[in-house]
């Protein structure tokens, strides 16, 4: 038997949550993609902070420029050395933002590094104007580090303005700890400790109840923060989940009805509908069940999501809003549950589009397809429909009927497009083209009484879409 030590196990990696800062009993309900939206504003806000950062600097840098010189010369300038390093970092952290390359312990050393340098800065003061280093002090430059602390709120995440706070406080207690070292150093006494205020503010004296504010004060803007981030990132949470669901609910239905359900006082239930006049324009493939059976299942779909792609996108494009797919069919409603005026003519030309999209395009490498396409106008009723604890949003009428009827006689007359008077006169009244459209004829529609007025594309037109 070997006697060396096995190899310990790796540690598994840390769920995403906890990453982030989420408890793992918080993070257990929330999905990794919630999480990963979460994750790229906090990436975002990285960079945010970093151009910040690199603003103070700047003003730093300016105000060294134009500060006044002390008197005499000193050979050798701190400030600078102090500014150079701190650009050099927050370009290096500024570049690992828009990298999405700042894991947990580089934010930490970020907020040490930050506040380090800023508490050196303040600290090369006295060397600058050749003065005791009480002096530095009593700079203004000091309340910067509440920017600083303030700056990680941007990542709702609370530790790292709790660290920020604590590596201030350290810092400072470093720099009032210097202060009254090197005058008890210089004189053997603490001689430059004072409690009068005139003196301290008149004089390089140090008042330790004074620093003692500061500290207070330090401590006090950062729990008020912390407190303040780890409420608002609840918040931040559940907008997140809810964003995500509104997203993903417009998926299925239209996202104005998606809009509407998410900002809903109530939830959702069948019955609830609006009523107007509208188009409807209804695509169905021609011969897809025979083209389907020369397909495996994998390549039906592949086709059937491509030619959706490029047939639904005059209808987006147009302010109509796909309702339903049903099987290989489109039903799409222009002017509900999107309000546009301009509905017939908008549903006419996203079908003369389609019709041109065909003519040229092949699906899943060399397949052609051709659709028929009905169109009317008139009274619709869109709504949610369905069961107490599911429903979907679709539109009912005789108008809708119409319109796959329409579609279906297309197949009789050997055309591609039909559209009713009723449709054809809104056009007329809003100014339309109808140049290549002409009248077919009355036509016995099954399911209608009396005859329709229908409308389809002339000749020549009809020959280039066949």
């Amino acid at each position: 038997m070997s006697s060396q030590n096995p190899t310990p196990p790796t540690p598994p990696k840390r769920p995403l949550g906890e990453r982030l800062g989420i408890s793992l009993r918080n993070s257990e309900s929330i999905s990794p993609r919630i999480l990963h939206y979460i994750k790229q504003r906090q990436d975002a806000s990285e960079i945010v902070i970093g151009w910040v950062q690199l603003a103070v600097l700047v003003l730093f840098g300016a105000l060294f420029m134009f500060s006044p010189k002390p008197a005499t010369v000193v050979q050798w300038e701190p400030v600078p050395w102090a500014l150079t390093l701190y650009l050099l970092f927050t370009l290096l952290r500024l570049l690992l933002a828009y990298k999405r390359a700042l894991p947990p312990w580089m934010l930490v050393t970020s907020i040490v590094v930050d506040m380090s340098l800023l508490m050196a800065l303040i600290w090369t003061f006295h060397l600058h104007y050749d003065q005791p280093p009480s002096f530095y002090l009593k700079v203004p430059t000091l309340l910067y580090v509440f920017v600083f602390i303030s700056l990680r709120a941007l990542r709702f995440e609370a530790r790292y303005i709790v660290i920020a706070g604590f590596v201030a406080v350290a810092g400072w207690l470093f720099n009032v700890g210097y202060a009254v070292y090197s005058d008890y150093a210089a004189s053997g006494s603490p001689m430059m400790v004072t409690r009068d205020y005139v003196q301290y503010m008149t004089s390089n004296s140090i008042m330790i109840g004074a620093e003692l504010d500061k500290i207070i004060s330090i401590v006090v803007v950062t729990a008020i923060l912390a407190f303040v981030v780890a409420r608002a990132r609840v918040t931040l949470i559940q907008a997140s989940v809810d964003e995500t669901a509104a997203t993903d609910l417009s998926r299925f239905v239209p996202s104005e009805i998606a809009q509407a359900i998410t900002t809903s006082e109530q939830s959702p239930v069948a019955g609830q509908t609006e009523s107007a006049e509208a188009t409807i324009l209804f695509i169905d493939i021609e011969g897809f069940t025979r083209i389907g059976e020369t397909m495996e299942p994998e390549q039906l779909v592949a086709t059937l999501n491509e030619y959706f792609e490029a047939v639904c996108a005059p209808i987006r494009m147009l302010d109509g809003v796909v309702t339903q797919f049903q099987g290989d069919a489109i039903l799409a409603s222009f002017n509900v549950p999107k309000r546009n005026a301009n509905h017939a003519n908008n549903a006419v030309t996203a079908g003369l589009q389609i019709l041109d999209i065909l003519q040229t395009r092949k699906f899943h490498g060399d397949i052609q397809l051709r659709s028929r396409i009905g169109i009317t106008s008139g009274n619709v009723v869109g709504g949610l429909v369905g069961t107490d604890d599911r429903v979907g949003y679709t539109v009912h009428g005789d108008v809708v009927n119409l319109a796959a009827r329409l579609e279906q006689k297309n197949k009789d007359l050997g055309t591609r497009i039909l559209v009713s008077d009723a449709t054809i006169e809104l056009v007329r009244q809003s100014g339309g083209d109808l140049s290549c459209l002409e009248h077919v004829g009355a036509l016995d529609v099954r399911g209608h009484r009396h005859a329709i007025e229908a409308y389809t594309l002339k000749a020549d037109h009809q020959a280039s879409a066949t």
